[in-house]
């Protein structure tokens, strides 16, 4: 069952089929080779963070050793006075070894308390660090990563998998330090009082490795299995509630809740084999620890009754064996947590082992003042190898000018705007700003000469006022106001209950679609950019609002240098000129008398035997 569980085939389709396409297959080859394949590896790496608190570190070890230390004193005290209460004699008055016996345990337990609370502190700040490297990782990765994954899938890893790897830090790592320090002086003191009983206890051993081989060869790819479940199940509800509208709108409600199931079914079924054969390992180490005090008292007691040993070295003998299996029992007990952390770390290390946005060339230098001079050149573009997006495009734009992009849906008009910016880079050919190279530019340069209106506005929790601040942070509060005044804002903002405090909630929640669009009209405008892109910027936005903001949009493309992705035509015959792209090519391209004037795709569109899409 475990394998048909740990079997590719059991992956999420999607997950599947995306890892068989070329360009995921072309992102993996170029992966470091640095990655989280096996737990070694990843305890390594885990290690590094840790090794940060090396101070903290060395003062819970030094607890550990105290603690480690008294726990072995305290069953030899107890043996020595049972020996001599056996044999009548004299000595230390009960009352102080009674004491001294308290404090043995009390110190003990002062030092288990000072390395527990110093190791949760360094668990937190190593926790810490690792999920404020995974975000910043995040936020340097390139947009096609973030084309290929689900949010809640990503954000199961900042989560779920975070929140494994602190639970075992927090409890299990403490314990791999005390449980080898207990194991190394127990064994020291039991082949001192008894060399052939310590043999006896260590016939166990080889018994417990071949459980614990067996039954960890089988959890492993369970844990791992599970948590590729749990991703992907968190991707699906966020996925679903998302687009809560569409799915009443079609009556899937039915059809979402089947593909839940399944996907909860599958969670379901690896959690419980993971748990199920990993339930086997404090059973299988209960029963060997029973064995061994059943032999080790059945032979001390033979080894008592003709003198080779005390009764007191037996007793402190079971104890001994106790304490040498207790580290084993505590490690097996931990073992479904230690497993689902690894699984959880690696998942992590996963992601910070995608490569970053592919840094600036060597000769890569900000740009200062932007004119807005803009040309492509032979630019040719694919999102998978061997399938053409764009195809030879060449066009110059001038600085100020209006550029209006059409052509049916699939044509590239959102794919050129994604080279402009560099958020994805051409095959081959040249496109160039103000003349030079923009790969000659720095990224975050470049696009800090840009503004983007999209057709799918979005906004962040926040006030009003912070959403339109967002792309000029220093602006003043009149700045503000003004460019809602340019954008046509200013009255619907004026109304709310709090005007530009009122808060939104995620995603511009209370306010409608039309509005929303507004308001990131109003934050393009307030960021003054020289390059300004309207992909289909008043999609959201009924007729009468759209004359309203005509003129506010004219002032703001005004000296300018505008790209609009439109299918409106009184939006479109304003422009400049007009790029007509069909199937990936630049098929015609001028102002709008220019393309009507003659026979051409455009002047099909326009008299409607062609629609804008």
């Amino acid at each position: 069952m475990w394998k048909a569980l740990s079997d590719p085939l059991h992956y999420p389709r999607s997950q599947a089929l995306a890892e068989r396409t070329p360009a995921a297959q072309e992102t993996q080859a170029k992966r470091p080779k640095r990655k989280a394949k096996n737990w070694q590896a990843t305890l390594k790496r885990i290690w590094g963070y840790l090794a940060r608190r090396k101070g903290m570190l060395s003062l819970v070890l030094l607890m550990v050793l105290v603690s480690s230390g008294l726990s072995l004193l305290g069953p030899y005290m107890i043996g020595v006075a049972i020996d001599r209460y056996l044999e009548g004699s004299g000595g230390t008055p009960w009352l102080l070894f009674l004491a001294a016996l308290a404090a043995v345990y009390i110190l003990g337990s002062v030092a288990g308390w000072l390395q527990n609370v110093w190791m949760i502190s360094i668990a937190q700040e190593t926790v810490y660090r690792m999920r404020l490297d995974l975000f910043r990782h995040l936020h340097r990765l390139p947009i096609p990563f973030f084309a290929k994954r689900q949010r809640g899938e990503l954000m199961s890893r900042m989560t779920n998998d975070m929140d494994n790897v602190s639970s075992t830090l927090n409890s299990s790592a403490i314990q791999v330090f005390s449980s080898a320090l207990i194991l190394v002086g127990t064994v020291i003191v039991m082949l001192i009082l008894s060399p052939l009983l310590m043999v006896l206890t260590f016939l166990v051993v080889p018994l417990m490795s071949a459980g614990m081989k067996w039954i960890t060869r089988r959890t492993g790819v369970l844990f791992q299995e599970r948590q590729r479940n749990l991703g992907e199940l968190n991707g699906y509800i966020e996925e679903t509630l998302s687009g809560q509208r569409i799915v009443k709108a079609f009556s899937q409600e039915e059809t979402v809740i089947g593909e839940f199931g399944e996907r909860n079914d599958r969670i379901r079924l690896s959690g419980f084999w993971a748990q199920t054969i990993s339930g086997f390992i404090p059973k299988l180490m209960n029963g060997l620890n029973n064995l061994s005090y059943a032999v080790i008292v059945g032979v001390g007691g033979l080894l008592a009754i003709r003198g080779a040993i005390t009764v007191g070295v037996i007793v402190v003998f079971v104890e001994y064996a106790r304490q040498f299996t207790r580290p084993l029992n505590d490690l097996a007990n931990q073992w479904n947590t230690l497993l689902s952390a690894i699984a959880g770390a690696e998942r992590v290390f996963e992601i910070l082992d995608e490569e970053d946005e592919t840094k600036d060339e060597g000769g890569a230098r900000p740009i200062r003042a932007v004119r807005g001079a803009v040309s492509f050149s032979d630019v040719i573009f694919s999102y998978v190898p061997g399938e053409q997006t764009l195809k030879g495009i060449s066009f110059e734009a001038k600085p100020g000018e209006t550029i209006a992009i059409i052509g049916p849906t699939g044509a590239g008009k959102t794919s050129l705007i994604q080279l402009l910016s560099r958020f994805y880079e051409a095959d081959s050919g040249t496109i160039a700003v103000d003349g030079r190279d923009i790969r000659t530019i720095e990224r975050a340069s470049l696009r800090s000469h840009m503004a983007f209106v999209l057709q799918d506005s979005f906004l962040f929790e926040g006030t009003i006022r912070e959403n339109i601040r967002y792309g000029k942070p220093e602006a003043s509060d009149e700045e503000v106001v003004r460019a809602a005044e340019l954008a046509n804002a200013h009255s619907f903002i004026a109304r709310l209950p709090g005007g530009y405090d009122k808060v939104l909630q995620g995603d511009g929640g209370g306010i409608s679609q039309g509005q929303k669009q507004l308001l990131a009209i109003a934050r393009a405008i307030l960021a003054d950019p020289a390059i300004l892109v309207l992909d289909e910027a008043t999609s959201s936005i009924d007729t009468v609002t759209e004359i309203k903001i005509q003129e506010g949009l004219q002032r703001l493309m005004e000296g300018r240098t505008s790209f609009v992705i439109a299918h409106r035509l009184n939006t479109i015959r304003r422009a400049d000129r007009i790029l007509v792209l069909k199937d990936g090519r630049l098929l015609e391209q001028g102002s709008h008398e220019e393309l009507l004037a003659r026979p051409g795709l455009y002047s099909e569109m326009v008299r409607g035997h062609v629609q804008f899409s």
